[in-house]
């Protein structure tokens, strides 16, 4: 296949979706246009995390012959997006003291300050872990605040803030299993929020600070975004197959039937509108919730002027939107990423993970800022902390 298409592949709990594209062809946006979408149900997930390799194998198969059928294109390779329970990121401050004698920062000093903030961080916090990333959030010398990289500056003692992305080292272990059992090469592997915000978020957006919040159907994943690059990722073992549930035990009525409810296919009299409408917006809450409080903890509450975008399969309920914007007292909106397939429009969102997947495939051997070492499947299991910074519209 040739290396101006890429294939990427978002595994979720309900659905396996996969988009191929052509970075020769642009769209509206400039960016890559879709040759071919294919979905498939997901089987062998739970909450985001594989259960069972065959069945996850067997579904991953299934979504990628739909593609390569509609696209005529062979599938070899693909990036794959990490989500699920297992995801997760901490901030790391680590120090060192200047290498030469005249104070001079050189590359050296980075490596070793990078190295150092590894080793700093909390051994309960990277047990069984595997590092996905690191990302540089910001740079004192000599205590004082550092705009961009400090390579070549003068300063005794240098500190760097890291935000280390990491998943549960057999989570992506499985993961990987299952789509090389699909007869998939996995080129690399990026946490699928990230993914996400490449062809839903503006550059505005990311550098004035906001939220992207994916509503899956058992998980809830949040990235925020200041100064154009992530600085915090967490992600919720709640989802909205569990307003789903709520439903059924509400109104009484069938799992099938629930959800239908819920998506607004069925209408009508047969069931008390304002007690649906208490049973959504209850779960809501708790979800929104969970966001307002990890929002504080980061010390970010009520400061994201960009406010909050929702994508998902979640963001089609009605009027959450509007709830969003009253719990977390932020701007909020439903995500889109505009015509994917040069036909239909996505104004859910649900197809960002794998189209972002493949816009940032398609700029993955590019330049001298990208270490072929570094890629997180082939060796080390980390990535270069500038891919952010090259990637990111």
């Amino acid at each position: 296949m040739s290396r101006n298409i890429v294939t990427g592949i978002d595994v979720g709990t309900n659905l396996v979706k996969v988009v191929i594209a052509d970075a020769k062809e642009k769209n509206e946006r400039g960016l890559p246009r879709v040759l071919a979408v294919g979905m498939a149900e997901s089987r062998g997930l739970r909450h985001g995390y594989v259960t069972n390799v065959r069945d996850v194998a067997e579904s991953v198969r299934r979504a990628i012959s739909l593609a390569e059928e509609k696209s005529g294109k062979k599938v070899k390779r693909a990036f794959v997006g990490m989500g699920g329970i297992g995801l997760g990121s901490i901030a790391v401050t680590g120090a060192v003291v200047t290498s030469r004698a005249d104070a001079e920062i050189t590359p050296l000093d980075i490596s070793k300050l990078r190295e150092q903030c590894e080793k700093d961080i909390p051994k309960a916090a990277i047990a069984n872990r595997r590092i996905i990333y690191d990302i540089p959030l910001s740079y004192k010398i000599d205590g004082e605040t550092v705009l961009g990289e400090p390579l070549g500056l003068a300063g005794n003692k240098i500190e760097l803030k890291t935000l280390f992305v990491t998943c549960l080292d057999h989570h992506v272990s499985d993961l990987i299993q299952a789509v090389n059992e699909a007869g998939i090469e996995v080129e690399d592997i990026m946490a699928s929020p990230i993914a996400a915000g490449l062809v839903t978020l503006t550059k505005a957006q990311k550098v004035a600070g906001c939220v992207l919040c994916n509503i899956g159907a058992e998980t809830v994943s949040i990235v925020v975004f200041e100064n154009n690059i992530p600085t915090s990722l967490e992600v919720f073992p709640i989802g909205s197959t569990d307003i789903t549930n709520d439903i059924a035990l509400g109104l009484k009525v069938p799992l099938e039937e629930a959800e239908q409810i819920k998506i607004g296919a069925i209408t009508g009299s047969s069931f008390p509108r304002k007690k649906l409408e208490e049973i959504v917006a209850a779960r809501l809450s708790d979800i929104f919730e969970l966001v307002e409080n990890h929002l504080h903890k980061i010390g970010r509450n009520g400061l994201l002027p960009a406010g909050i975008v929702i994508t998902g399969g979640g963001s089609g309920l009605n009027a959450i939107d509007a709830m969003a914007k009253a719990a977390l007292k932020l701007p909020s909106r439903i995500g889109a990423i505009g015509t994917i397939d040069g036909k239909s429009s996505f104004k859910d969102a649900t197809w960002a993970v794998a189209y972002g997947l493949c816009l940032a495939g398609l700029h993955a051997d590019e330049g001298p800022d990208i270490d072929p070492a570094s890629m997180f499947v082939r060796q080390s299991f980390r990535a270069m902390t500038r891919w952010f910074k090259r990637f990111l519209p």
